[in-house]
């Protein structure tokens, strides 16, 4: 990971490597690439430096230096130390605002987890945990991104002896949902609760009056209505993927996760 230090010194010698740009340069002596060189390579110091100082360094006269930075499109000296300070300045607001840009994003996704973590009740937890635990066979159903939290709920709940089968296809899922019958639990991970077939199967499955965990953002949603029994996570409106229906599942995997231990502690007992 880059400091701001480095940042700044890799951003300087990108932009001063040429001088000032709209200059023909003249062409250096052996002497003059050496102190340019020199230069080059201790940017971030040069501001502290007089130019007897950094002639002293850098082993050549003063003469050199404002003849080699006169070449390179500066006035002198002192011209160069305020080119590299403005230099430095800007680098300096670039990296703010990507480090802002990024503490966003980390914000965005503490936002999601603190405020489902504040919004599941402890009796619906406990619940779920005691419709698992009787649940002869547990169908779960999920579509898209919902899937990749489903597939993790379908293995750890088959590490714990649970009989679990997961469907992700649509037919497949219209097809159990008109089969299920009390005794069994079906778990739909759903972001918004809208997905149509998930809608129309939790419907059959009701009509059948098979219980329903719905794990969601949405505790207002078409299949909501049709649930036993729902937790209900944090969706924020920020997304970074603006033109494609991929939102954050991050609160449905904390549902999950909290679920699942819930479930262990409550079997060890």
């Amino acid at each position: 990971m880059f400091s701001k230090k480095s940042f700044s010194v890799v951003f300087l010698k990108k932009n001063l490597h040429l001088g000032a740009a709209n200059l023909k340069q003249q062409k250096l002596s052996n002497s003059e690439k050496y102190a340019w060189q020199f230069i080059q390579d201790h940017l971030e110091s040069i501001p502290a430096l007089s130019i007897v100082a950094l002639g002293q360094q850098a082993n050549v006269s003063t003469a050199t230096i404002i003849r080699t930075l006169r070449k390179r499109g500066f006035k002198g000296y002192s011209d160069f130390k305020h080119h590299l300070v403005e230099e430095n300045q800007g680098s300096y607001t670039n990296l703010a605002r990507a480090d802002s840009d990024i503490r966003s994003a980390i914000m965005k996704n503490e936002h999601e987890v603190t405020n489902t973590i504040k919004m599941i009740k402890i009796a619906d937890v406990e619940k779920a945990v005691q419709q698992i635990r009787r649940a002869q066979i547990i169908y779960i159903f999920a579509r898209g991104f919902s899937e990749l939290i489903a597939e993790e709920l379908l293995v750890k709940l088959q590490l714990l002896k649970k009989n679990c089968q997961l469907s992700d296809d649509p037919n497949i899922i219209q097809t159990l949902a008109t089969d299920i019958r009390p005794g069994n639990l079906v778990i739909i991970i759903s972001l918004n609760g809208e997905t149509p077939e998930l809608v129309e199967a939790a419907r059959r499955i009701s009509q059948n009056r098979a219980p329903i965990l719905l794990i969601t953002t949405n505790g207002t949603s078409s299949i909501g209505k049709y649930a036993s029994l729902i937790l209900c996570g944090f969706k924020s409106e920020t997304t970074y993927f603006p033109a494609y229906e991929v939102h954050s599942r991050l609160p449905l995997q904390v549902i999950t996760r909290v679920l699942l231990d819930s479930y262990v502690i409550r079997t060890k007992k």
